[in-house]
């Protein structure tokens, strides 16, 4: 994924780099941009070329911020738990979740639609700004904050609820150092425009005071259609930049793109750049937007976004993009070739790690799970490990549709997933396996019960099975799952791992049927059966 290009060099000028951020650091007396970026001593850097996309798998509307050498990141949640993943980097390519802002639980006043957090820095706390649905009521916009960027955050519940929801939260900050909260209201839900809200903000980060004022709104006709949203906000020299995304942001039928507005004051007027949209789609990236504006220690922006693949298509989700940001002469922001790149250039550390690859192997002997693994909001997933020579989780069965869930996602259309499950932890009347997942009523999966190894599916809520045959007198039976672009998913089993028995003479099953207009496919473990119930499972892989 990433690699040393031949261009590595040390910086020479550093000593003027370093005496030009301290003159510019120690002379701003008002914070206005520092939730994005925490000053610190340009490091020897080296240029590395790296591959799109930083963040394989659905990770959409990413946010980002540097505090000193490290950046930190998240991402929507959607309807999978734990809420929020909290990523870490040391060059904006590689990155490895170390948490959630949830971990264990659901904010207290929201119940579902866990969308588009932010996360911001000042003054040694880090805040995340986030979507959700209030219990009972609509789209909010709610903030969490804690000390530390890994946690334990605190909630301090909704911000802002419009009655058509409020969405996509942003903090910044004016010329006079006044706290503000930026929002979009989902007017779009109704048919109707989308403002860009802004509003004085407590410096506690608990309240809205004073008087709303719209920065901009979308311009029905254009190529915003029906949407403006996910404002992301910078100051460089004397203006505030705001970059969003307009059209319809997911789905096979998406038209998400980006563009770029500025004004010299929070408050406006704001002018709309005449070259919008300034990021579209092409042959590799489909429907880019949703980003915010993170810059390293010397001084290069960078704004990390979600796309479609346009060769995974929706199966994946919308997955993390980085690309460079130019300024003209005209103080205007473009992008090359106005496109997601492939490949590109970025400046790191020289100490950063380089990428540890995109494929799964969980072995279940470390003594805890990793924190990729994800399972359905509201679930109460429980299980046991057995960190024991080769490792065991014991997965408790539930009643549920799908039963119990651990799922993890998947990061291209073309993988292989394995399971290895014992024949003889699984009772009778439960049923245990390999799925893959799109939502709650949309799944299909391979799994023992009783005394034979059934190919299932669930679409639209209705169960059905497809295939079924008499499971083998072994203990320990590998499941199989092959996926070819996206949606065309074949099963299998056996007991060494090399003679495969394909179900449903081997035919694919056409899964286009699982992803939600939201989301991408998760492959995983289940289990469904009575609470008492478990299934042990020695290892999970996916190779992509």
């Amino acid at each position: 994924m990433i690699s040393f290009s031949t261009t590595t060099r040390i910086q020479v000028e550093h000593a003027l780099l370093y005496l030009v951020v301290l003159i510019g650091f120690s002379c701003s007396s008002n914070p206005v941009a520092t939730q994005k970026t925490v000053a610190s001593v340009p490091a020897a850097t080296s240029t590395i070329s790296y591959t799109n996309p930083v963040l394989a798998g659905d990770y959409a509307d990413p946010s980002a911020v540097r505090v000193g050498d490290n950046y930190w990141a998240t991402a929507t949640s959607s309807e999978w738990a734990p809420l929020f993943p909290l990523l870490h980097s040391r060059n904006l390519v590689d990155w490895e979740t170390v948490g959630h802002v949830f971990p264990d639980k659901l904010p207290d006043w929201a119940e579902a639609h866990f969308w588009a957090p932010e996360i911001a820095y000042e003054n040694g706390r880090y805040y995340i700004y986030y979507t959700a649905k209030k219990k009972g009521g609509n789209l909010c916009v709610g903030v969490a904050s804690a000390t530390s960027p890994t946690g334990p955050y605190t909630d301090h519940g909704p911000l802002v609820c419009q009655e058509v929801g409020s969405i996509d939260g942003f903090e910044i900050r004016d010329g006079k150092g006044d706290l503000y909260l930026v929002w979009k209201e989902d007017g779009n839900s109704r048919g109707l425009p989308t403002p860009i809200w802004g509003q004085r903000m407590n410096e506690e980060r608990t309240a809205l005071t004073g008087e709303k004022f719209e920065l901009i709104r979308n311009d029905a006709g254009t190529w915003e259609g029906g949407v403006v949203e996910g404002p992301a906000i910078i100051k460089r020299g004397d203006y505030y930049f705001m970059f969003y995304a307009g059209d319809k942001c997911c789905g096979r039928e998406c038209a998400y793109a980006v563009g770029v507005a500025r004004a010299r004051s929070l408050k406006g007027p704001w002018e709309k750049h005449e070259k919008n949209p300034i990021i579209l789609q092409n042959e590799a990236w489909k429907c880019p937007g949703h980003g915010t504006v993170v810059s390293d220690a010397n001084g290069n922006d960078y704004f990390l976004y979600h796309a479609y693949s346009a060769k995974s298509t929706v199966y994946p989700g919308r997955q993390g993009v980085l690309d460079k940001i130019e300024w003209g002469d005209d103080n205007w922001p473009y992008f090359e070739n106005n496109a997601p790149s492939t490949t590109a250039l970025v400046q790191v550390s020289q100490n950063s790690s380089l990428s540890k690859g995109q494929d799964t192997k969980e072995e279940f002997n470390s003594g805890q799970l990793a924190k990729t693994w994800q399972w359905p909001v509201g679930q109460q997933v429980s299980y046991t490990l057995e960190p024991n020579a080769t490792g065991t989780l014991l997965l408790k069965a539930s009643p549920d549709k799908l039963g119990t869930v651990l799922a993890k996602r998947t990061m291209q259309a073309n993988y292989t997933a394995t399971a290895a499950l014992s024949r003889s932890s699984v009772q009778n009347g439960t049923m245990a396996g390999l799925t893959a997942i799109g939502d709650h009523d949309n799944a299909v999966g391979i799994a023992l019960q009783g005394r034979e190894i059934i190919l299932w599916s669930l679409k639209a809520g209705t169960l059905r099975l497809i295939a079924k045959t008499a499971a083998p007198s072994e203990d320990l039976m590998q499941l199989r799952l092959v996926t070819t672009n996206g949606d065309q998913m074949q099963f299998g089993w056996s007991t060494n791992g090399e003679a495969w028995n394909l179900l449903n003479d081997g035919n694919k099953i056409d899964a286009s049927y699982l992803p939600p207009w939201d989301r991408g496919v998760r492959v995983g473990l289940t289990a469904k059966g009575p609470a008492g119930h478990t299934a042990a499972f020695d290892w999970f892989h996916i190779v992509n």
